[in-house]
């Protein structure tokens, strides 16, 4: 079963299908997958072409891994919510009705895919992440076929390269299907894939200045995460079905507020989430010090022993039980419990959105029940 049918934890902890509320899309989804497989091999295809004349020598490490690396993390979906949200922007400008624009809301879904694995496979090579969806991560699995292999020089830089070499190759072939769009599409699709960089840049470097404001906290988790997932796609969705600007605004201000509260539940879940639904061990985000609002909220609270502890963060030497340690009071202090009303207040906004009369009504409930499942999710 895929990772997009687990079952979340909504309000009052009533467990909810995602499947169960998302029938109106599972064509479109279904659609994305396929186009994503069709793709994967076109590129295979076009790979052996050009590599035919290479003899692999045996019991060595091999170029081809590269492409089966590609393979293999793009042939294991997550929970496909971005092209879930392109076609719930497609609903909301009108799209279920004529049924125009469906073929463009299909392959903006597949290449939105694609450029997530890429940034996927990238960002676990930035955090130096040994996992991803309960796996070993693209590095982590490249650099023990170095190992395996005996390869010269160091198998964890190897393991790096490569992994760059695979999420290169997922954003060319994610660019290559967007390509064929209509040209307000491509423009939208530049912008969002500029804001993705720009939230990873604001990752990076407000690690490494120790940032702990909140306005650079809310800023990078919009983004890097909330943009990209919700508010982005469901611009790209309406734009497929002809969409204006004012709809296009009401989604920006509706994906802010979603966005905003997908991208704290990721925070928490990086803190008290379980591995097994996660993929991911808990504590990587305290490791690495990233701006987090939940490292904001810390230093708002903590008390001062605990934040000297806090400032550790983010430099080498932090164990496993210091980690643990600044997790339990994370919860102890009552930080996550502030994160959670801010994303009750979050879905709240996102809701009183969706009662404008530019959004169809099929749309307006769809979008209501996704922001409160991208909230209370459990991975």
């Amino acid at each position: 079963m895929p990772e997009d049918t687990a079952v979340l934890e909504g309000p009052g902890g009533i467990m909810v299908d995602m499947e169960t509320v998302d029938n109106g899309q599972a064509e479109t989804v279904e659609r994305v997958l396929r186009l994503v497989g069709v793709t994967l091999d076109d590129l295979a295809t076009e790979w052996e072409e050009l590599a035919r004349t290479v003899i692999p020598q045996p019991g060595a490490l091999r170029t081809d891994s590269i492409l089966q690396l590609v393979h293999d993390f793009a042939s294991a979906p997550g929970k496909l919510l971005r092209p879930r949200m392109v076609h719930w922007g497609w609903v909301a400008a009108g799209g279920a009705g004529t049924g125009g624009g469906i073929d463009s809301v299909v392959r903006i879904g597949a290449a939105l895919e694609l450029l997530h694995c890429f940034a996927l496979v990238h960002d676990d090579v930035m955090d130096a992440s040994a996992t991803r969806r309960g796996r070993p991560s693209v590095h982590a699995l490249a650099a023990a076929d170095h190992r395996a292999h005996s390869g010269l020089g160091e198998a964890d830089r190897y393991g790096e390269n490569i992994a760059i070499l695979v999420g290169d190759l997922l954003h060319s072939e994610a660019d290559l299907l967007v390509g064929g769009l209509p040209q307000p599409l491509r423009a939208a699709w530049r912008t969002m894939t500029i804001e993705l960089m720009i939230g990873q840049g604001r990752d990076l470097v407000g690690a490494a200045n120790g940032r702990r404001d909140l306005r650079h906290a809310v800023e990078v988790a919009h983004a890097k995460s909330g943009a990209y997932t919700v508010g982005r796609p469901l611009q790209l969705g309406a734009l497929a079905a002809g969409g204006g600007p004012e709809l296009a605004a009401l989604l920006a201000e509706y994906g802010r507020h979603a966005g905003q509260a997908f991208a704290l539940r990721d925070d928490i879940l990086g803190v008290v989430g379980d591995p097994a639904h996660t993929g991911k061990p808990v504590g990587d985000d305290l490791v690495a010090g990233k701006p987090t609002v939940l490292l904001v909220l810390a230093e708002q609270r903590f008390d001062p022993q605990w934040r000297r502890r806090l400032h550790h963060i983010g430099r080498e030497g932090v164990s496993r039980d210091e980690v643990d340690a600044l997790c339990a009071e994370l919860i102890r202090s009552g930080v996550i419990e502030e994160a959670e009303q801010m994303i009750e207040a979050s879905v709240d906004a996102a809701a009183r959105t969706l009662e404008s009369p530019l959004v169809d009504d099929l749309a307006a409930a769809g979008l209501r029940r996704w922001a409160s499942l991208m909230a209370w999710r459990n991975a």
